[in-house]
């Protein structure tokens, strides 16, 4: 069983329901993908303005030879309608004066007034009489009578071309040419246009895409090579950068994006080896340091301690300047082991790999702590079974001991404190996930973002107190867990502040 949970259950919210959004049509993302959209897309604006005005043209081409036919057609075919299809003898016409001889399809109507008398079409050998409806009725009637060619569509015939002219009998004579020729052949044009212009976009996009990406080849160079640096550890360690990008013509824009950035490469590169340089030095300074003054602070150690053992009468003074030194000199010793080992961590010395029962380590830990600061109140909630990981059993019983010193020395008496250990499962594998929880003030919001840098104190004034300490207790957490594979967060607010520590189990 889980024992002492000290975290307060989460509260449930219930869930707030979201409108459907509708959905964008993907737009391309890479440039080469935006400019061969924009070559196709601009060949397509500029095929359809070409399409269309063909097809208005020929429409209106065709549409004006039709007007021609009725010109020529007159009235022939209207007024022989109240003759039986057949003009009386003075009137112009063929050798017998008949006007059935016209072309097919050829619509007459004759109108008194507002009403139609005669309507009928040439058909194949013959006139047909033509129904008409109420709505074919006004439309005939509102044809004006200005000789010229106007569209209507007949319920009975389709769209018709129709040209109304004043009777000599006070009567209005229709003379119409069906439009079905016109409209199929713009609708071929438009096929043929449609299959044309659809075969021309797909071959330029297709040859656009190629030309496009060879013309690109030396920026994708400068990618890939930009992706490789993102990809290096620039943060530490010494760096070798990728060769650089071979430059093209520096007329063109990608060749003096090239050129522009290899010498950022060359920049980038010198700093690093200067920084590099640095660091080396300082960490070999540190490391000497702290290795040379162990001796001289262990031996002014020794000797305070051994002056307190004198057996003679020793002024209360001295006594009290003996155990300051004595006290100090401790502080101290801690304070050079404790840059040794961030030293030799900076340096990449491997840490001993062993299983560590982390269950054992936080018992420990707790009971230190507990004797410690036996005013504090501390909570455990552990899995039942022990969680081993592979690691520094020294080195992370330190993490574990620096850890719940710092809830201990920056939090009131009273304080509740909890740890908790729990296995989560990951892509990698399962984890060890180690939580140091306390209800106190929390940390200063100016301090979390360096928190786990060195010497981050969060009163400066208290830096040479006894209780202060050097501001190295976090910067060893977080030194040793990444030296562990792990990593180590911090969330913190007033009344709730948790340490997370993360590490592999495998």
């Amino acid at each position: 069983m889980r024992f002492l949970r000290g975290l307060p259950r989460p509260t449930l919210r219930r869930p707030t329901l979201r409108r459907p959004t509708l959905r964008r049509l993907p737009r391309p993302r890479t440039l080469r993908a935006r400019l061969t959209f924009g070559l196709v897309v601009l060949l397509a604006v500029s095929c359809a303005a070409v399409g269309v005005a063909a097809v208005v043209e020929l429409n209106g081409f065709l549409t004006s030879r039709l007007d021609e036919q009725l010109d020529q057609a007159g009235n022939q075919f209207p007024e022989s309608l109240e003759h039986g299809g057949r003009l009386p003898d003075d009137h112009d016409g063929d050798e017998h004066g008949d006007t059935r001889r016209q072309t097919t399809g050829t619509f007459g109507a004759r109108l008194v007034g507002d009403a139609v008398t005669n309507a009928a079409v040439v058909r194949p050998g013959t006139v047909t009489d033509v129904p008409l409806t109420p709505r074919d009725t006004r439309q005939l009637s509102a044809v004006p009578r200005d000789g010229r060619g106007h569209s209507v569509h007949l319920s009975a015939l389709d769209a018709y071309r129709v040209r109304a002219s004043q009777g000599v009998d006070g009567d209005v004579l229709i003379t119409g040419l069906p439009l079905e020729p016109v409209k199929a052949t713009v609708h071929r044009l438009e096929l043929v246009a449609a299959i044309v212009f659809g075969a021309a976009l797909t071959a330029t996009g297709v040859a656009g895409a190629l030309w496009v990406r060879w013309s690109l080849r030396p920026l994708s160079r400068v990618a890939a090579t930009a992706t490789r640096v993102s990809e290096l550890p620039l943060a530490s360690g010494e760096v070798t950068l990728p060769p650089r990008v071979p430059e093209s013509d520096p007329r063109s824009e990608v060749g003096r994006v090239a050129g522009a950035f290899n010498r950022m490469l060359g920049h980038v590169e010198d700093a690093l080896t200067k920084r590099h340089a640095s660091e080396e030095r300082l960490r070999s300074f540190a490391a000497d340091a702290s290795h040379e003054l162990r001796t001289p602070v262990a031996s002014v150690r020794g000797h305070a301690e051994l002056a307190l053992l004198h057996p003679g009468p020793v002024p209360p003074e001295v006594t009290r300047a003996l155990d300051r030194i004595a006290a100090e000199s401790s502080r101290m010793g801690e304070m050079v082991d404790d840059l040794l080992l961030l030293a030799r961590l900076d340096a990449g010395r491997p840490l001993e790999r062993a299983p560590v029962d982390l269950t054992r380590l936080i018992l420990d830990a707790v009971t230190d702590a507990r004797a410690a600061s036996p005013g504090h109140q501390w909570e455990l909630d552990l899995p039942e079974d022990p969680v081993t990981v592979p690691g520094d059993a020294h080195r992370l019983q330190q993490v574990l001991a620096n850890l719940l010193a710092n809830a201990r020395l920056h939090t009131p008496v009273g304080t509740k404190v909890t740890v908790i250990l729990d296995i989560t499962p990951g892509a990698e594998g399962p984890s060890a996930v180690l939580k140091v929880h306390d209800n106190g003030p929390g940390v200063p919001e100016d301090l979390r973002p360096g928190v786990f840098e060195r010497f981050t104190r969060a009163d400066r004034r208290k830096s040479g107190s006894p209780g202060g300490g050097a501001g190295l207790g976090l910067s060893i957490v977080a030194a040793v867990v990444e030296a562990h594979g792990g990593r180590v967060s911090l969330e913190s607010r007033p009344g709730a502040t948790t340490f997370t520590v993360t590490l592999s189990t495998a």
